[in-house]
């Protein structure tokens, strides 16, 4: 078009141009630069608001003038890309997302908020509502934001508790040959041990829900009880035959008294001669029961005795010198009191 002119000039004023003909062409000329500079400014671009698109003509700027132009409003929360002071391109596109109301509820309060973020994470990081590692929210961080939604923010805090507790100790029963049967004699004292325990306890909004132990530590082994049982027969078998059935044995020391002066201290015309402290009168009775000295707090009185080479006696009386594991024996003759001596022997504890 531009070389057509051009040859169009050079015809016409070769032939001689005219005043008018030449104020024409100038204007033609201005008009078509101006056309040109016109089209030139013209841009196209699309205005996309929660993805409906609408394609607006403008002659430049900045986005907000086109926005302004166009009679399109903002919200203080709505969302724009690229940002409003940029330079319109031809072709261009502005998205523009408009914030929702939702709401979210958090640290006991509920929250109307309107928001254009893309999703729940975003929405907490722009409204400042700071979340730590253990923290829950529903529904999840990635969610999409829409109209409507609630969002739930539940605070996870947790604690540990340090408690010392003790472990029991066993007791391990042992049984002993040498004890008598049913009888029990400890042999080790048992003592608790210690165990360290780690308690997790778990908070949601301050109130608990769950607690687990995560650690146990021994902190001191606990030590065993070891108890004997005896298991001795408690049936004495004569040596003539026939069984006697005792509570318990004793390996007594036994001396021999009677009821002279030498023994006792008192003489026939004493009142007390030949009385027990029990207050009965002092035998000896092969075929029965024989009165024996002892020392009441290893034997009480009264109780009912069988004496290895003796027989059965009662301990009914005490002496001066019977002290402990001793036991008087007593006899109606001083020469059966000197053959009996001092002898070791074992006393059983009738039933």
């Amino acid at each position: 078009m531009m070389e057509r002119f051009k040859t169009y000039l050079k015809k016409y004023f070769s032939d001689g141009p005219k005043i008018e003909s030449i104020i024409v062409i100038g204007l033609t000329i201005s008009l078509v630069v101006i056309s040109l500079i016109i089209f030139n400014m013209i841009k196209t671009i699309t205005i996309s608001v929660d993805g409906s698109d609408k394609k607006v003509t403008t002659f430049g700027g900045t986005y907000k003038e086109i926005l302004d132009n166009n009679g399109i409003k903002l919200g203080s929360k709505d969302k724009v890309k690229p940002s409003l002071d940029s330079r319109v391109k031809d072709k261009g596109k502005l998205l523009i997302t408009r914030a929702v109301l939702i709401e979210v509820k958090v640290d006991g309060k509920k929250l109307d908020i309107k928001s254009a973020e893309h999703n729940v994470e975003n929405m907490l990081r722009a409204e400042k509502i700071q979340l730590s590692n253990l923290d829950k929210v529903y529904p999840s961080k990635n969610y999409a934001i829409k109209k409507g939604l609630k969002v739930v923010v539940t605070r996870v805090k947790t604690k540990d508790i340090k408690e010392i507790t003790n472990i029991g100790y066993d007791i391990v029963i042992k049984n002993d040959s040498e004890v008598e049967s049913g009888a029990k004699k400890v042999l080790q004292e048992g003592q608790n041990g210690e165990k360290q325990t780690i308690t997790r306890i778990i908070y949601e909004d301050g109130k608990e829900v769950s607690r687990k132990v995560i650690s146990e530590i021994v902190k001191k082994e606990p030590v065993q009880k070891i108890v004997a049982v005896g298991t001795l027969n408690s049936d004495y078998t004569f040596s003539r035959g026939g069984n006697l059935s005792y509570a318990k044995f004793l390996q007594m020391k036994a001396t021999a008294y009677t009821a002279d002066y030498e023994s006792t201290g008192k003489g026939p015309g004493h009142p007390d001669f030949g009385i027990t402290a029990s207050g009965t009168v002092a035998r000896r009775n092969s075929g029965s029961y024989s009165s024996v000295a002892v020392d009441p707090r290893v034997i009480p009185l009264g109780t009912k005795l069988y004496i290895e080479g003796y027989g059965y006696a009662i301990a009914e009386d005490t002496g001066g010198a019977i002290k402990g594991n001793r036991v008087d024996l007593f006899f109606n003759s001083a020469s059966e009191a000197n053959n009996w001596g001092v002898q070791w022997i074992n006393v059983y504890v009738m039933d």
